[in-house]
């Protein structure tokens, strides 16, 4: 197993100072680490969800045997707006035209208009070297808005919308050449060999049967996909058991607490109100303070402590009181744990490098991503052959 010390080499002096007072900081261990391709950057947009699910797709296919690709997010992105556009209008200027979504419109997106490499379109034709769709959103929206307005999508307006989209994006490819073949983005998708059919999201709520598909209650779910509810346990374990084989996973769940700290390369979920697994020295330390002064010192991120036993009540709870959103899709690539023992999910982001210290990875506990998860999307064939009986997947 390959050993990562997640010391801190700190950027700033106090922080230096901090490390030589306090020692290790987090050291990981790793489990198990499946193969993915290189740590990208959606900059100045919300579209972690297809960041997310681009990487997962690409990891797939070196899963596959099919090599290794370095696919477009922002063609999938492009229709995506298409698709919430045409969506919003039917819905009279109710629907969800923002940046965000899930999975599945990555999915849909595919089956519609197949997918081009990196290479082919990347997405930027503006003055910029990363990604920003905050001007093109707002275009977009009073577009949307003049239409429903109107009553009328007329000519113009479908004109209209694929000039702006020329504009900023740039235009679509209709063939391309790529290693010396010649492809539509309809038949490189074909080449991939990826079957939109073979994938499954998994959640765990209490306010639904178990081992049924519902669809969840979020924001960003404006396509109404269906996913299967579990309980908690069982989701955790089918994720375990498919990073354990050689599968890596999709992940939608909450990171605006402050125990996600994409800086320091851990997501944590700590138990500061019981004191009874705390060493002695930090017992000593924390028994006269408030709950508010534990957070602070735990959020430090000098070593690990104990975190939260997260009940599927706890969840619920944090599910139904807001706490928890879907406001992040990352991709889970393999598991750690530290030198306490503590499990953790080692996983991908989409925030570059440059701000994180463990080249744009994460690493989330056990314990956040019982709470925190939304749900998680992976190839069926991850499964175990009696939790696709009970949900009857062939």
């Amino acid at each position: 197993m390959r050993v990562r010390n997640f010391t801190f080499v700190a950027l700033l002096a106090t922080a230096s100072a901090v490390m030589a007072q306090n020692g290790k900081g987090y050291e990981f261990t790793d489990i198990v680490s499946n193969k993915a391709t290189s740590v990208k950057n959606q900059a100045a947009t919300g579209t972690c969800w297809c960041f997310a699910t681009t990487s997962f797709m690409e990891s797939e296919l070196i899963r596959m045997g099919k090599g290794e690709y370095d696919l477009s997010e922002m063609f999938i992105v492009r229709q995506k707006y298409m698709n919430q556009l045409a969506d919003n209008y039917l819905r009279r200027g109710n629907g969800n035209i923002g940046q965000g979504s899930i999975s599945p419109s990555w999915m849909t997106a595919f089956q519609q208009v197949g997918i081009v490499p990196e290479e082919v379109y990347g997405g930027i034709n503006y003055d910029s070297k990363t990604h920003n769709h905050t001007e093109l959103e707002g275009y977009m929206s009073a577009i949307a808005g003049q239409a429903v307005k109107m009553k009328q999508r007329s000519p113009e307006y479908y004109e209209l919308i694929n000039s702006l989209f020329d504009i900023y994006m740039g235009k679509l490819p209709e063939a391309f050449v790529y290693n010396g073949k010649e492809y539509t983005p309809k038949s490189f998708a074909e080449s991939l060999g990826l079957n939109m059919d073979d994938y499954v999201m998994l959640t765990s709520f209490t306010h639904k049967p178990y081992y049924e598909k519902f669809e969840l209650e979020i924001p960003d779910n404006w396509e109404h996909a269906r996913m299967y509810n579990l309980p908690l346990d069982e989701m955790m374990a089918a994720t375990d058991d498919a990073l354990k084989n050689g599968y890596t996973v999709c992940w939608d769940g909450d990171v605006s607490e402050k125990g996600f700290s994409f800086t320091n390369g851990v997501a944590i979920n700590p138990e500061v109100t019981k004191m009874d697994d705390y060493s002695q020295t930090d017992r000593a330390r924390f028994e006269n303070m408030k709950t508010g002064e534990r957070l602070e010192e735990v959020y430090k991120f000098e070593h690990p402590y104990p975190e939260i036993d997260v009940t599927p009540e706890i969840r619920q709870e944090g599910y139904e009181s807001f706490v928890t959103t879907d406001d992040h899709l990352m991709h889970i690539t393999g598991l750690t744990k530290d030198q306490n023992g503590t499990k953790y999910y080692i996983t991908k982001n989409s925030w570059g490098t440059e701000r994180n210290r463990f080249g744009g990875y994460i690493n989330m506990s056990e314990s956040f991503v019982r709470a925190k998860t939304v749900y998680v999307m992976m190839h069926k064939d991850a499964l175990s052959k009696d939790l696709r009986k009970k949900l009857g997947i062939k």
